[in-house]
């Protein structure tokens, strides 16, 4: 089969044929639909080789994608619950599915494996024809939504649920969210926002028209050109107050500067965005008690509940397909700002 492969580290991933995997007792072989093009893929590619770590550490090569869906190929022995040809969705993090996080559900926070999963730390992921699943417990029904369009819910879509969500309690009437980066993941979060809180005002901030014009329509009451205006209306918009939630889905320095300027007290700082940048901290920045934290992805019942909000057709992924060979292509996009939603890689069309 064909597989998008990282080869050497700083080098530009290949399309490589690989054998296809045979799936061992209580393991799955997914027939990939599509496999979305993610941010965090970028830095992978662009990361300086690991260090040394115990074990077998980080080896190549491995198939890039860790946001995943497709068809039900194969069961391993002792596979119950699935039948060759089930629409799934792949949960991301593969946890040891042991330690106390794993037991709820927590597997982004497993404590042995970190919640690393296929594409991101070794193992193989979904920009391949088929994917290897290591266990059933990360294979989640879609019923009636189609894989080729669904595969960003399980990274884009549950990465901002589980931002939104930590912060509900904040978001009553009158509050005021502001979603730092109207890209794939703000565009979710946008909606998702709309979803499950009584806001009553959603702010989307950028540096790119256009992606603002879309985030007006996911469901933005506003949407600000990035820099010291969107600063000044923010707070016009809160009567100087800050907003209750920011979640900065960019991360980088001007955006964290920002972020920091337009919470409020006792409100929430949410840092989803892995652009590298410092939060400026003292006395007074951020606000006195103002929350700071940087989830990662999700939990698996929140991934069930995003499915639900598709279902509902509460939420909808805004996606770019592409055929496998034309990978490369697709993050050269997402590289440049070009890509208005998610790319979503089609390796069986």
């Amino acid at each position: 089969m064909r597989a998008f492969q990282l080869v050497e580290w700083q080098k530009p991933p290949e399309l490589r044929e690989v054998p296809v995997p045979e799936p061992g007792p209580g393991q799955v072989l997914v027939k990939v639909a599509g496999a979305g093009a993610c941010h965090s893929d970028l830095h992978i590619m662009q990361a300086p080789p690991p260090p040394p770590a115990p074990g077998d550490g980080m080896r190549l090569p491995f198939t890039l994608g860790h946001e995943n869906a497709g068809w039900v190929e194969t069961l391993g022995p002792g596979v119950t619950g699935f039948a060759p040809g089930d629409p799934v969705l792949v949960y991301g993090p593969w946890g040891c599915g042991l330690c106390a996080n794993c037991r709820e559900g927590r597997e982004n926070y497993c404590q042995k494996t970190a919640g690393l999963g296929g594409g991101l730390d070794g193992q193989d992921g979904g920009m391949a024809e088929y994917l290897l699943v290591p266990a059933s417990r990360f294979l989640l029904p879609l019923g009636t939504l189609d894989p080729r369009e669904a595969a960003p819910l399980s990274d884009a879509g549950l990465t901002s649920y589980h931002a939104v969500k930590r912060s509900l309690h904040l978001l009553g009437p009158g509050s005021t969210a502001v979603v730092i980066g109207a890209g794939g993941l703000g565009q979710m979060a946008i909606q998702i926002l709309r979803a499950l809180s009584a806001a009553t005002t959603v702010v989307a901030v950028d540096t790119a028209a256009d992606k603002l014009e879309t985030a007006k329509r996911m469901g933005a009451d506003e949407a600000l050109l990035s820099g010291d205006q969107a600063v000044t209306r923010i707070k016009d918009i809160t009567r100087g107050q800050g907003a209750e939630l920011v979640l900065d889905m960019v991360g980088v320095d001007p955006t964290l500067r920002m972020a920091a300027q337009v919470a409020r007290v006792l409100g929430h700082l949410t840092i989803v965005g892995l652009g590298g940048g410092v939060v400026p901290v003292n006395f007074s920045s951020p606000p006195h008690e103002c929350s700071v934290a940087s989830p990662y992805w999700g939990f698996i019942p929140e991934l069930m509940e995003v499915i639900t909000l598709a279902q509902q057709e509460k939420i909808k992924v805004l996606v770019e397909h592409f055929p496998l060979e034309r990978a490369g292509e697709a993050y050269q996009l997402l590289q440049d700002g070009k890509i208005q939603g998610r790319a979503v890689i089609i390796p069986n069309p």
